[in-house]
């Protein structure tokens, strides 16, 4: 019988910099549905890769002192590709966007776009953020500066050409009505359509010509296709999909892809953008998209300036590779953001991973090897009374049972949950031990073969669980079933137990699966990852700065403000450079300090402004006044995570307009070197709102 097909995809990683551990988990999950479809029998081609044009790779590039961009990605897309491999992503193609088959495709999409008259030529004026690469109105600007990242902006006026994104919304919006699965979690598919396609889509710019890392529009070389169309087409050209009709036998097979997996920030692009591109290709949608929550340190997005970001390669040096894919997957929550500290992991490694599934397996060949020679025999002896007989009955029906849960689970790609289930029947083997005490049995000769029966039902019930564990923890799970000299079970058999072959022999020394891990120990070593980071990043900064000064980019002053550096480290080489230090404003006085009303407030409701990208409009309680803010800090926070945030915010500003909302005050916020945002909050939340700051 064929197999069926299966296609998923991850968000291809874009090569500004090396992927933290929210990014990889991206990659984990992935590979973990990819092994579950082939266990469960699919033909699964699974496909992930880089995503390598822009002018942010083009600064990028200048600042690391590359000779060209392309020297900058191959390196960027290297790393990400060995970080990949280190988690065992088991991905059937890498592609990159530099990659020819990619960009001649790329090239022709955008002709025949423009050729049916979904493309147009104009001009696109604003005010210009070149780190975010984006164009914003004056209302958009938060205190004059871009509202995504807090950088400076510039006014720019540029040539482009734009898809008429207004010619497909109503096919799209009938779409998503008419299939419910498209977008997942629910909750994303509700944002799409009320904060973008019901209130009307505008034109979108597909082409730049401020700058020439990009794939050529062919037929007006000054111009580069433009980011989105670019890196969304990887999901097909990465098949062999061909414009004029040539698409490969891969492609014919595999397309529509069944799952895009993607970051829940990227939703927009993935469920509005691309599905109108592939409409004006004359392609088929793809089945679903599932925007997944983000992994926050500690409750933090990631960040190098904060020195709070944490990477697999660490993580897997600590802990190893399988640790790590276990720890990611169940601590992320379907659709909320999951939260990663290293004293969690630790926590979890050891209940988990030493406790409960490690000493299971050694507890099991340690009493079948000191007990019966490391001989396993089915004896068939239940017991002499009914509840021994219903206790070996219990665990017989939960060991068959799993599967088909586990299988309804990761259909709804609820794989925590999943795994959850799966540690069910890891920790009922644990429980059956307790319940039949072997060692009591063991001083009686005449219960020999109850014994004997007592161990093998906990050889077959490990030996299902590590067969449903494999496509999670593939390497854990091919020693423990080769410990107990068995194979992992196909997948047809996972419902039936009594399959383990009576007569076995388990290995005469176990391998410690997972050793124990001290939580003070671990942090020292962290606490030496951490500092390495910080000085990396400080020296990264302080070449940075160098090289776009010997480029010309920059005059040292303005490099010395772009990258938080004393005025004079930007100047001569990069071995030059000098430490980093605070630039500070002018001084002021109490009095000037005494004029500001700061105040602790509660958010008791947000919502995304529908006229802006970057705005969130809350509603923050002051005692018993409630104030209307906005603030520019949607790239940074979702609207459910506002509610019952306690903030400190800025009372007594003169209100403003933006995006023809009111706002009220201003909710402090900490900015770093690279831009990233975070709400400033007080220690205690317990803080009544209204309490003054000073």
């Amino acid at each position: 019988m064929e197999k069926k097909p299966y296609y998923i995809t991850t968000a291809i990683a874009y090569t500004s910099g090396k992927p933290h551990i929210g990014n990889t988990y991206e990659i984990i999950m992935a590979d973990a549905i990819a092994r579950f479809k082939r266990a469960e029998g699919y033909d699964v081609h699974f496909q992930t890769g880089s995503d390598e044009h822009g002018q942010k790779i083009e600064t990028r590039a200048i600042e690391a002192g590359c000779a060209s961009p392309k020297e900058f990605v191959d390196q960027t897309a290297g790393e990400i590709k060995r970080l990949w491999d280190l988690v065992g992503a088991s991905y059937d193609r890498f592609i990159r966007t530099t990659d020819a088959d990619h960009e001649l495709q790329v090239q022709k999409m955008f002709r025949k776009m423009y050729d049916q008259g979904d493309i147009y030529k104009g001009s696109y004026k604003g005010m210009y953020c070149t780190e975010c690469e984006a164009f914003y109105t004056e209302s958009q600007l938060v205190d004059g500066k871009c509202p995504v990242c807090g950088s400076a902006v510039h006014e720019a006026e540029e040539e482009a050409y734009f898809f008429k994104m207004s010619k497909y919304a109503d096919r799209l919006i009938e779409h998503i009505n008419s299939h419910p699965e498209f977008i997942q979690p629910v909750s994303r598919k509700n944002e799409m359509m009320n904060n973008f396609l019901l209130p009307g889509l505008q034109d979108l710019c597909v082409s730049r010509t401020s700058f020439s890392w990009g794939i050529p529009v062919d037929f007006d070389p000054k111009h580069v296709t433009y980011v989105w169309l670019d890196a969304l087409s990887n999901y097909i050209t990465g098949l062999g999909y061909d414009v004029d009709g040539n698409s490969s036998e891969d492609f014919k097979k595999y397309w529509p892809a069944d799952l895009h997996l993607i970051g829940k920030d990227i939703i927009r692009f993935h469920t509005i953008y691309w599905p109108i591109f592939l409409m004006s290709l004359g392609v088929e949608l793809p089945k679903q998209i599932f925007g997944h929550p983000w992994l926050l340190q500690g409750g933090e997005k990631m960040s190098k300036s904060k020195g709070n970001v944490i990477y697999a390669d660490d993580m897997v040096d600590l802990f190893g590779v399988d640790a790590v894919r276990y720890f990611v997957l169940h601590e992320m929550p379907f659709e909320n953001d999951g939260t990663i500290t290293w004293e969690l992991f630790v926590e979890r490694y050891n209940s988990d991973l030493a406790n409960t599934l490690g000493n299971l397996v050694s507890r099991t060949i340690a009493m079948t090897n000191k007990y019966f020679g490391g001989v396993v025999t089915n004896a068939g002896d239940h017991g002499d009374t009914p509840e021994q007989q219903a206790i070996d009955a219990e665990l017989a029906a939960m060991a068959a049972g799993i599967r088909d849960i586990a299988v309804a689970k990761m259909d709804s790609l609820r794989v925590a949950d999943t795994l959850t289930e799966i540690f069910t029947l890891v920790k009922r083997c644990n429980k059956y031990i307790d319940e039949t005490e072997p060692w009591v049995l063991a001083k009686d000769p005449a219960k020999a073969s109850r014994l004997q029966t007592v161990l093998y039902n906990l050889t077959e019930g490990i030996t299902i669980a590590a067969s449903l564990l494999a496509p999670f923890m593939p390497e854990t799970c091919a020693k423990i079933v080769a410990q107990l000299g068995t194979e992992i079970r196909s997948f047809d058999d996972l419902d039936k137990f009594g399959l383990y072959p009576s007569g076995t022999k388990v290995t005469e020394k176990p391998e410690i699966l997972f050793a124990r891990k001290d939580v003070k120990e671990v942090l020292e070593q962290t606490a030496i990852i951490t500092e390495k980071q910080r000085t990396a990043y400080q020296e990264s900064q302080r070449i940075a700065a160098a090289n776009m000064v010997k480029a010309g980019r920059m005059t040292a002053e303005e490099a010395a403000e772009a990258y938080g550096l004393a005025a004079d480290a930007a100047e001569g080489d990069a071995d030059a450079a000098e430490e980093l230090v605070l630039e500070h404003k002018a001084e002021i006085t109490y009095d000037d300090f005494a004029k500001l009303e700061l105040r602790v407030g509660e958010i008791i409701a947000c919502e995304a402004v529908k006229k802006s990208k970057k705005l969130l409009c809350s509603q923050v309680k002051f005692g018993s006044e409630v104030r209307q803010i906005l603030s520019g800090i949607h790239e940074w926070y979702e609207p459910e995570e506002m509610v019952g945030k306690k903030v400190m915010a800025v009372l007594n500003l003169a209100p403003r307009k933006m995006a023809g909302l009111e706002s009220q005050g201003m909710l402090l916020c900490a900015e770093d070197p690279d831009g990233n945002v975070c709400l400033m909050t007080p220690e205690s939340q317990d803080m009544p709102a209204g309490s003054e700051i000073g």
